[in-house]
Order: C-alpha cells, then structure tokens, then sequence
C-alpha cells in the first residue's frame, strides 16, 4: 500500500467557510466601532475649533467698535475685518475666516440677544440641528467664557 486514502487519517490544512466569515464579522464590528468613535472626536475638535474662531472672531468685532465707534453692518459682514485700513495695515484678521466645515459665518447686526452674533451652522449647514449639525454663536461662546 502506497497511498493512504482514508479520510480520519488525513490531515487539516487550513480554516473553514465558516471559521473565516466569523473572522471577518467580528473584524467588522471592531472597525465600525473604532470609526464610530472616532468621528465623533472629530466633531468635537472641529466644534471646538468652531468656538476657538468664532471668539477670535468677536475679539476683532469688539476692537473694531473701540476704533470706530460702530460694529460692521450686515453688508460689510467680518469680510471687512480682513481689509487692511489706515489703522490696521494687515486688517484685523488676517483673511475672511472659514467655518471647519469650509462655509463662512453669519453674521448678524444687531443679534438675538447682544448688538451682533456670529454664528457657525455647524456640520449641514442649515440653522438648527444637534449633534454634528448643532449651530454654534458667539452667545454661546460667551455663555461659556462666563
């Protein structure tokens, strides 16, 4: 006997269908949960960054009202806090900011609650929302600083 074709004896090479499609469900459900939680600390930097802009933002508001005595009008918007003026050679900011979703901010004179508001409209861009899609203003960077 030269050959040994008896199943028992034979050996195992390698994984089974099954044991791979358990390999690879369980490899799903760890990467969906490592990219689920790690968009979310994406949001939260970029609405950080948002508040950190928006208070930059305010500041050159306020030192433009020191120097001229008014806020920008709702025309000029803070587009104009970038030109550069006899007072402030380079402008106040040093281009027209971007939101982190790369939309500009509104701005309003007078505000809802105080003589302007900036304000961020967050992930979709449209007022209102929670989460990713939360608006940020300058009242709420204020209530914070408080």
């Amino acid at each position: 006997m030269c050959c040994d074709f008896n199943p028992a004896r034979r050996r195992r090479s390698g994984f089974s269908l099954v044991e791979l499609i358990v390999v690879m469900v369980i490899i799903g459900l760890l990467a969906s949960l490592v990219v689920f939680r790690t968009r979310s600390y994406l949001i939260v930097s970029k609405q950080n960054a948002a508040k950190a802009e928006i208070a930059r933002i305010v500041q050159a508001l306020e030192t433009f009202y020191s120097v001229y005595g008014r806020y920008p009008t709702n025309d000029e918007g803070i587009e104009i806090l970038a030109q550069p003026s006899d007072e402030f050679e380079d402008g106040l900011l040093n281009k027209t900011p971007l939101d982190p979703w790369r939309r500009p901010y509104v701005y309003n004179n007078p505000g809802r609650k105080s003589a302007f508001e900036v304000i961020c409209l967050g992930a979709d861009g449209r007022e209102g929302g929670t989460g990713a899609d939360k608006d940020i203003s300058s009242d709420d960077v204020e209530r914070e600083a408080d």
